[in-house]
């Protein structure tokens, strides 16, 4: 595939990503492995392209999707022809596993949408981001390719917003903070995540809400989007979720999982470039927890 720039002085891989339907990531892995070339050469990410640069490519061929379409209630709070905004309850998987090869949001959303975009595979149509099972709220979901590139770059370069509540343990000493510490798979459990010197940057704004006897209600506005980042960053500095069955104490909360929501939710729209701005309340076990803590102040 070839496309031919019109703009100077735009870095390779942003002018790839903006003139074909390549992601950012997917622009740059394409760079790496020499798979990409202006003019005949190959170039560097870094490239500052000309006007007239003719740039080749290899296109990624979405693969058909082999994931059974269900009649599962959904709650749908906007869509249009490019995005899709729903509310996913707590226990439920965003997509198909080897151990949930059913009952998914995805499977949910073929049923309910018509369409979906394909960047992502055989295993996630749509999904431009995930939350973790027993996470509950807000996603948003693109409906073509070329929406699907448009939010993952937004989201990459930390323009969207996206602001959690959570329930946790103890009482945290500032009302506010932030909690930058680089997160990887765990050295010593390789089926957690972990604050590492070898992992990923991580940016986690926290602000405390409510204060209780032994717990706290805390808004955390994510900068960035690591695997568990919430859940290990709270951990980390000594404030696990309630619930938490992996980052947290035995001796907790009753719920179903982590005290954990998606409250708020938003992007710029990838057509109209409208700044669009979702929230929804917590499900009820967590307000009716909230109500018990509370209750216990009186």
């Amino acid at each position: 595939m070839q496309v031919t720039i019109k703009i100077d002085g735009i870095r390779l891989d942003k002018a790839l990503a903006d003139y074909s339907e390549l992601t950012r990531s997917q622009a740059n892995e394409q760079i790496k492995s020499g798979q990409v070339m202006v003019n005949g050469q190959v170039k560097k990410a870094k490239y500052k392209v000309q006007a007239g640069d003719v740039i080749s490519y290899e296109k990624i061929e979405t693969v058909e999707v082999d994931i059974q379409a269900e009649d599962t209630p959904l709650d749908i709070l906007y869509q249009d022809e490019d995005v899709a905004i729903v509310n996913k309850p707590q226990g439920m998987v965003v997509h198909p596993s080897a151990g949930h090869p059913s009952g998914t949001l995805v499977n949910a959303l073929l049923f309910h949408l018509s369409d979906l975009s394909g960047i992502n595979g055989e295993l996630r149509p749509g999904i431009v981001h995930r939350i973790d099972k027993d996470t509950s709220g807000l996603l948003m979901i693109a409906k073509n390719d070329q929406a699907h590139q448009f939010l993952a770059d937004e989201l990459k370069e930390r323009k969207s917003l996206r602001k959690y509540v959570a329930i946790v343990h103890g009482n945290l000493p500032n009302d506010r903070g932030v909690i930058e510490a680089p997160i990887g798979r765990s050295e010593k459990n390789r089926k957690k995540q972990a604050v590492t010197a070898s992992g990923k940057p991580a940016l986690t704004r926290f602000k405390v809400l409510e204060r209780f006897e032994g717990y706290s209600l805390v808004e955390l506005q994510l900068e960035t989007g690591r695997t568990h980042q919430i859940r290990v960053h709270m951990a980390y500095i000594g404030h696990p979720l309630a619930g938490d069955p992996v980052y947290g104490p035995k001796k907790t909360l009753k719920g179903h999982g982590q005290f954990l929501h998606a409250q708020t939710l938003g992007f710029t729209h990838p057509k109209t470039k409208e700044i669009l701005e979702f929230s929804v309340e917590p499900p009820e076990i967590f307000q009716t927890t909230l109500a018990s803590l509370r209750s216990r102040l009186k």
